[in-house]
């Protein structure tokens, strides 16, 4: 599993989130989706750093394909 991602059931119920954040991998998918640039998100999300948001990138990309 990515380095930069965490799943742990006593934060946000289990979902992917960046290591030492409490933020969404999906939130930042999200984003992403909808047309947000990088820096965009990190000013949304101060916390995060640009590797964060490609580990997300990664990490989603890894979930659609085993789901495939």
């Amino acid at each position: 599993m990515n380095d930069k991602i965490v799943i742990d059931p006593q934060i946000c119920h289990g979902k992917p989130v960046i290591k030492g954040t409490r933020i969404l991998v999906s939130n930042i998918l999200s984003s992403l989706a909808t047309g947000d640039s990088i820096e965009k998100i990190i000013s949304d999300y101060p916390g995060l750093k640009t590797d964060d948001i490609y580990a997300a990138l990664a990490f989603g990309s890894e979930k659609h394909l085993h789901k495939s």
